[in-house]
């Protein structure tokens, strides 16, 4: 009799278990290098937790099961055509730099984090896992950039050579932490007892620490998130009253919040989006209504087909800087990729929410929330802020769609 114990073999659902965690890792690399340790690390984050992610998603799309529902079909070809259009648009660029800097963005990294997003999304452990490495990374990003400041290892603004790499940096950083407070928030609203009054200390801390970065668009985005995606998971339990009654008491504690901090002796020193909100001059036109106006103007005068990738910031005036994108998506696409860009546009991301509307009632209501703590801060930043180069977009689009996609577990 043979009592040899059999050789170990590596468990494919073991191996797919991390596509959740590095998901997450990944979205918010930017905002993992603001952290004062992690921005001297010898390698390069995202090119770490990319080549990590892609084998890892391969194992998940083979160890479950897939059901795609109604209605994904369409976004999710529009999104695919978006990005092929945007690669044949960049042959009538008049940009060499800026499309060399938009192109790899774009092929290399838009349609893997798509997908990233729809399996995600889709299988409830993955799922979890995104969302557990989230809250880590909200915490690890808030928390290390008030260290930072405290001890004067960071200085908010950068100096004059790296100004606007280090305002990316940390507007991105908001992002994450904001997306972190939505998640706690969601917690909140699912835990009972003691537990919830842990997870709503966690929210008002995160909420408190996204003013630290300096991101005005951050501390909207928190907004969002906390008070909109629990009153999504209340309003799937038809539970109306609570739903509203949260989305007024978040509004009020906000209010109170800020009142406070402005009140107090320092008058809320440090904290950085207080001292851009309340003081700096806003008497001049905001620099993003000047580059939605230069979009338009420009949509319009190279329509049909745009300037093509790359082409607004040298067309508008500015030179080869990538910076002085229109930080909206639909003139992006309308500006550079010309009415076949916008219509793609629309149809991918504009469809992609029909859908998760559509879809929300019919999944479980935590997931609808969680997906909804993970989007919201992202579409208010797609609509006044980042490219569509950037990845965080693509894969908050696989999130949305992810809703009509069932990931069922392959039993031998």
């Amino acid at each position: 009799m043979n009592t040899a114990a059999p050789a170990w073999r590596p468990d494919a659902a073991l191996l797919a278990a991390a596509s959740g965690a590095l998901a997450a890792v990944l979205q918010f690399a930017g905002a993992l290098k603001s952290v004062p340790g992690l921005a001297a690390l010898p390698f390069d984050l995202t090119v770490l937790a990319f080549a990590l992610l892609l084998p890892s998603l391969a194992v998940l799309l083979l160890v479950r099961r897939w059901r795609l529902g109604r209605g994904l079909a369409v976004p999710l070809a529009a999104a695919l055509g978006l990005v092929l259009w945007l690669v044949l648009a960049g042959t009538w660029s008049v940009s060499d730099e800026v499309l060399a800097e938009k192109l790899p963005g774009l092929v290399l990294l838009a349609p893997p984090m798509l997908l990233a997003g729809l399996l995600v999304g889709a299988d409830a452990p993955a799922l979890r896992r995104c969302c557990a490495a989230t809250l880590v990374v909200g915490v690890v990003v808030g928390g290390g950039i008030a260290w930072g400041v405290a001890t004067r290892q960071v200085v908010l603004g950068g100096s004059s050579a790296e100004t606007e790499l280090v305002r990316v940096q940390y507007q991105l950083a908001g992002l994450a932490i904001a997306c972190a407070a939505g998640l706690a928030a969601v917690r909140v609203a699912e835990a009972r007892g003691l537990a919830r009054l842990g997870w709503l200390g966690l929210t008002a801390a995160l909420s408190v620490a996204v003013l630290v970065p300096g991101g005005r668009l951050a501390l909207l985005a928190a907004g969002l998130g906390v008070a909109g995606a629990p009153a999504l998971f209340w309003g799937l339990h038809g539970r109306w009253l609570a739903a509203l009654g949260w989305v007024g008491a978040m509004l009020g504690a906000g209010v109170l919040g800020l009142g406070l901090l402005l009140a107090s002796p320092r008058g809320g020193a440090g904290l950085r989006t207080l001292e851009r909100v309340f003081g700096e001059p806003n008497t001049a036109t905001p620099a993003r209504v000047l580059l939605w106006n230069e979009a338009l103007r420009w949509g319009g005068k190279a329509a049909p087909l745009g300037l093509g990738t790359g082409g607004f910031p040298q067309a508008a005036g500015f030179g080869e800087r990538r910076g002085m994108y229109p930080h909206n998506h639909a003139l992006e696409a309308l500006a550079e990729g010309g009415l076949p860009g916008l219509v793609l546009w629309l149809a991918a991301f504009g469809g992609g929410v029909v859908l998760a509307l559509r879809q929300a009632a019919r999944v479980a209501p935590g997931r609808a929330a969680r997906i909804a703590a993970l989007t919201l801060p992202v579409a208010l930043t797609v609509m006044v802020s980042t490219d569509l180069g950037n990845r965080m977009a693509w894969f908050a689009l696989g999130l949305l769609l992810s809703l009509a996609l069932e990931a069922e577990a392959r039993h031998v």
